[in-house]
């Protein structure tokens, strides 16, 4: 039997200088990716974003209303387990970011280009082209 082990988070941008900056995480082995974590209780999906947002970088987000992708695969510690991350699209402004030193090594804004060239896994470059490109077609045209 297939357990899955249930995530959220969310790809967060700002607009600064006329630019999209996306908050990029870097885990405490060294990996770069979004903010995200596990739910608890009885959270929502978007609940547990804005908590796992909060607590990873220290803002507080609103939710752009259409994007949602998933990212799934395979525990390698844990045989039967996949790994199944719902993302969502935020945006701040006006905040200043401010990591959970005891789970990240570190937090920042990156452009596009930048969090492409520090990503090591194909899914968040995945991800972050989705967002990228639904922020282009339906967040910047109104």
């Amino acid at each position: 039997m297939i357990l899955y082990e249930k995530s959220c988070g969310a790809v967060v941008f700002t607009i600064e200088d006329n630019l999209i900056k996306y908050v990029i995480i870097e885990s405490l082995e060294g990996i770069f990716g979004f903010p995200k974590g596990h739910m608890e209780d009885n959270e929502t999906k978007l609940d547990t974003a804005k908590r796992e947002i909060f607590e990873e970088v220290g803002i507080n987000v609103d939710f752009i209303k259409g994007f949602r992708t998933i990212d799934e695969h395979p525990l390698p510690n844990r045989p039967n387990v996949i790994k199944q991350v719902v993302y969502f699209l935020a945006n701040y402004n006006n905040q200043k970011i401010k990591y959970q030193e005891s789970e990240l090594l570190s937090a920042k804004l990156m452009t596009y280009d930048e969090a492409i060239d520090n990503f090591q896994f194909d899914s968040s470059k995945r991800i972050l082209y989705e967002a990228n490109e639904f922020i282009l077609k339906n967040v910047l045209r109104r």
